[in-house]
């Protein structure tokens, strides 16, 4: 499988993909990320994914309140608000984004975080996120790696009934869930590693990405994780992004995407000199090449750099 230049990725899982797909977005691909906000479990992706395809609408019926905001059990925190009108209008006006983007999407990116899932036993569901609602309403479960296999199974069988041509890429995750323990945490990540290999056997147009084990194998030092030493460092999304790249796209496509990641960096130039000739040849150059990439490409937009470059210069 390849991925071509400014190809359409649609992500949807952990933190991790975020991470990914927005540097993706910085080299001109054309991303969305999670749609319903971060998610970690198969049963969560599995029901979004559903929800996306089918379209569904959200009313104030299907939303929660606690601690004086409205939010869903289906979705991240970042969906939530003070009112209940604007977290349902937020959530309605993503999945139809998502719904129209997973459509014609070249590439679906799954990133699975963790085999644990939550039930809530008050609404009798397993739920996305807790919304830090007390632990004790909830009940923790470790999926088995058949069951994840099988909700694995289900989420690919329903994207190419429903966008055909899109490739899809499994990953896992590989930041550490330390909150579940060290033991947990490895329990959970075989189970994913397993399912996923399962899964991969017996489904056409499916591919695996190796970032858990780049991160935790190849790079397997604490410098390339966070303070928290559960999430990798920017250096170590950089080094994975690249392994990415390398695997999945061609020379030609590669140097032209750092073509556009250099561009991206001269927009968020900032001089310490800006009246300087120096600075203003800067500008004159990194418009000239903006002008020409969009007669190029002419449906990528480089509205931004070309607005940018003109007024500065």
């Amino acid at each position: 499988m390849q991925i071509k230049a400014f190809d359409s990725l649609f992500f949807i899982g952990s933190c991790f993909s975020s991470n990914i797909s927005e540097k993706l977005h910085d080299r001109k691909f054309n991303v969305l990320s999670n749609p319903y906000g971060i998610l970690f479990d198969t049963l969560s992706i599995r029901k979004a994914i559903d929800q996306i395809i089918y379209k569904k609408k959200y009313y104030i019926s299907d939303l929660f309140y606690h601690k004086e905001m409205y939010g869903s059990w289906n979705h991240h925190t970042e969906f939530s608000d003070t009112s209940k009108d604007v977290a349902v209008e937020k959530i309605n006006n993503k999945i139809i984004d998502a719904h129209t983007f997973l459509k014609n999407t070249d590439i679906v990116v799954i990133t699975l975080g963790s085999a644990f899932s939550y039930y809530h036993k008050n609404s009798n569901q397993f739920v996305a996120n807790c919304h830090k609602v007390p632990q004790n309403e909830f009940e923790k479960k470790l999926i088995s790696a058949i069951e994840i296999t099988q909700n694995i199974d289900e989420i690919i069988k329903n994207i190419q009934l429903f966008n055909p041509k899109a490739e899809i890429i499994l990953t896992i995750s590989p930041v550490r869930h330390l909150r579940d323990g060290v033991i947990e945490n490895n329990r959970s990540k075989a189970q994913l590693i397993e399912a996923v290999h399962q899964a991969i056997t017996h489904n056409n147009k499916t591919h695996y990405f190796p970032s858990y084990e780049i991160v935790i194998d190849i790079l397997r030092d604490y410098r390339f994780f966070d303070v928290d030493y559960a999430h990798p460092n920017y250096l170590a999304t950089e080094i994975v992004l690249q392994y990415f790249i390398d695997l999945f796209m061609e020379s030609n496509d590669i140097e032209l995407m750092e073509e556009m990641y250099k561009l991206k960096k001269a927009l968020n130039h900032r001089s310490l000199h800006p009246n300087t000739i120096a600075h203003k040849e800067f500008l004159k150059t990194h418009l000239e090449k903006a002008m020409y990439y969009s007669k190029k490409y002419p449906n990528i937009d480089f509205s931004n750099e070309i607005k940018h470059f003109s007024e500065k210069s």
